[in-house]
């Protein structure tokens, strides 16, 4: 048969296409080509494949006269990564007769080395989830991507290892015939993140604990602002330790995120991922993009936490782009050969110290010129510093709680329960409105009215803060989901005067 075709999938953005491997073979001068908008990656596959079939006991192409064509099926779709290498591997070697079995209801992903072992790839969960939709029964993936597969229920993920015992498994007629052994569905196990810091580490600072607190239980953004050394990067990290567990839905989006970045390793994400990119990092790190738009570190953090220390040392773009996805919660990159959407749900928290030098309004003395102040204080627009929710002062410790002994038990495991508890109340409240959000921080206008009933001492109160303090909307409205927030902490069912209040103490100061 000189014609044969078997399947795979090309990950795009963070979804996936099947595609169609067909080879087409013709008597004549050895050729070898591959068309259908293949990357170099996938064009260097012929030499990979050649020595793979070599080395797995079969004749090499290179070894035959004869003409190859490997054509990647839709044609008009960007063919990237090597995961292309074992079907065609396995197309070539039906088209020449020298195995059989039927292709149809089986998908194949995977890089081959020279001597046919399958090596891992990147963005395999959404392929799977692709090829469960479009009616596949069977995945053929590496061994090292198979727990990540395995997360797809409703059909059968077999790990390979090398291209020989794929084709034993495969081909019955084959003297060494032995079937694969299909992977378990993976159960996802919650084990809590090594080296994470616990807020019993942390000496004083508890109006930035108290902050840490509602930010995690509504999802709200915050920055927190002092001199330098007071425990602001200690208390973000912290932040992560008192995070519920991502529920099945979170995990397998946080999980096909990191799948298609090429950034998931052996573990899933179970947990909220807590990014902190360096601020000398560029545009597209931050934000995604590339000739072919790729997810940056703001889509990294989706269910997590963005720490950006020494904020107003990132570039001015870099900050502005933040517009968006406070807003929105996705974050749109445009560019010449495509665009897309990138999830961007995520928590900002955010370091700066008071000054450039670190020292203004502290005891020690400011170097830093009235110029070099003003110029510091404006990296950060009047726009961003309305969509963050939350400006808590970190002020300098007394040597007396630095050297008092730290308590004996952990607090972040019950700052995780009240967390959880708080988070529970505002899913069943959105659950009951037909809303499909998980936290206070995302509703929007609508929902402010039809969940959200205040007390005429509440409304006097937000009256006499909205003239004094001359409140935009969108601040106005988010003094009302921080103190519906630090309602559910309470247990209250309705905002009390003392929720507004303290929402209204996060609002930001002069810091300059």
């Amino acid at each position: 048969m000189p014609f044969a075709k078997v399947y795979s999938a090309q990950p795009t953005l963070l979804g996936a296409s099947i595609i169609t491997i067909e080879v087409d073979l013709t008597r004549g001068l050895h050729a070898f080509s591959v068309v259908g908008l293949p990357d170099k990656a996938v064009e260097e596959s012929k030499d990979r494949v050649s020595a793979a079939i070599k080395n797995s006991g079969f004749k090499s192409p290179k070894n035959k006269n004869q003409k190859v064509v490997i054509s990647l099926a839709p044609a008009d779709i960007k063919k990237e990564g090597p995961l292309f290498d074992l079907p065609i591997a396995l197309s070539y070697l039906l088209a020449c007769e020298d195995i059989s079995f039927k292709p149809a209801g089986k998908i194949f992903l995977g890089e081959l080395s020279l001597d046919g072992e399958v090596r891992s790839v990147r963005g395999v969960l959404p392929s799977i989830v692709k090829a469960k939709e479009a009616g596949f029964k069977e995945a053929y993936v590496p061994k090292d991507n198979a727990r990540e597969a395995a997360l797809v229920e409703g059909i059968t993920i077999f790990p390979v290892e090398n291209l020989s015992e794929l084709i034993a498994h495969l081909d019955v007629k084959n003297p060494k015939h032995k079937k694969l052994k299909p992977k378990k569905p993976t159960e996802i196990s919650y084990d809590q993140p090594e080296g994470e810091i616990d807020i019993s580490d942390i000496r004083g600072q508890e109006t930035a604990k108290r902050a840490l607190l509602i930010a995690a239980a509504g999802g709200h953004h915050m920055v927190m602002y002092g001199p330098p050394g007071t425990g602001k990067t200690m208390l973000a990290k912290a932040l992560a330790g008192i995070l519920p567990p991502l529920p099945l839905s979170e995990v397998l989006e946080a999980t096909t995120i990191y799948s298609v970045a090429g950034n998931l390793g052996e573990g899933l994400i179970t947990y909220p991922p807590f990014r902190s990119p360096h601020h000398t990092s560029s545009y597209v790190a931050l934000v995604g993009g590339g000739t072919f738009p790729r997810p940056g570190e703001i889509t990294l953090a989706h269910r997590g936490i963005l720490f950006l220390d020494e904020f107003p040392e990132f570039d001015r773009r870099v900050i502005e782009t933040l517009r968006q996805p406070l807003e929105e919660r996705t974050v749109s990159i445009s560019r010449a050969k495509g665009s897309a959407t990138f999830p961007a749900n995520f928590i900002l928290v955010a370091a700066m110290n008071p000054c450039p030098c670190g020292n203004y309004g502290s005891a020690k003395e400011c170097t830093c010129s009235a110029i070099t102040l003003e110029k510091y204080r404006r990296k950060i627009s009047g726009p961003i510093i309305d969509r963050i929710d939350m400006w808590v002062e970190v002020g300098t410790v007394p040597h007396e709680t630095l050297t008092s002994a730290p308590p004996e038990s952990r607090i972040s495991p019950n700052l995780r329960r009240i967390v959880g508890k708080a988070r529970e109340k505002q899913l069943q409240r959105f659950k009951e409105s037909g809303r499909k959000i998980t936290a206070n921080s995302e509703m929007n206008v609508r929902d402010l009215g039809k969940l959200i009933e205040l007390s005429p001492e509440v409304e006097e109160i937000l009256e006499k803060a909205n003239r004094q303090l001359s409140l935009s909307p969108r601040a106005y409205h988010r003094i009302i989901k921080l103190s519906r927030t630090i309602a559910d902490l309470d247990d209250s069912e309705q905002i009390e005067p003392s929720h507004i209040l303290e929402a209204l103490q996060y609002r930001p100061r002069k810091i300059s």
